[in-house]
């Protein structure tokens, strides 16, 4: 997948009019999640994404500890929208990045944090369900 192809599916997903948008949300998303993890893990995470969207996981100051209301706290702040909002459009964007990395790369991610990060991947499938 590409990065139009990446972009024009979470902009289909979130139901944005505007690309700019997309970009947006999937930057605050990423960028978060990236600091949130281990740098191992954001760059298993990231290497399978398109160049231009794997920066916000990779050069995130990673390793930071903050629980899931932060990590809302601080999608909402960067994208521009309340918390309810930031909630929907990490678990979508999360579901978009599922559809391109390998399930074992998403597991590793989810099984790195907390349980209250459980909300997260809600729209994603795993093989063990």
């Amino acid at each position: 997948m590409n990065y139009k192809e990446f972009v024009g599916q979470v902009q289909h997903r979130l139901e944005y009019a505007q690309f700019g948008q997309a970009v947006r949300a999937t930057r605050a998303v990423l960028t978060t999640l990236g600091e949130r993890l281990q740098e191992g893990e954001a760059t298993d995470l990231a290497s399978p994404l398109p160049m231009e969207i794997d920066r916000y996981l990779t050069e995130a100051d990673h390793g930071q500890r903050f629980d899931y209301q932060e990590f809302l706290d601080r999608v909402a702040e960067r994208e521009g929208v309340d918390r309810a909002d930031a909630n929907y459009h990490a678990q979508q964007l999360l579901a978009v990045v599922a559809d391109v990395v390998p399930p074992g790369n998403i597991e590793k991610a989810h099984n790195q944090l907390p349980e209250d990060f459980d909300g997260l991947f809600e729209l994603i499938e795993t093989p063990e369900e």
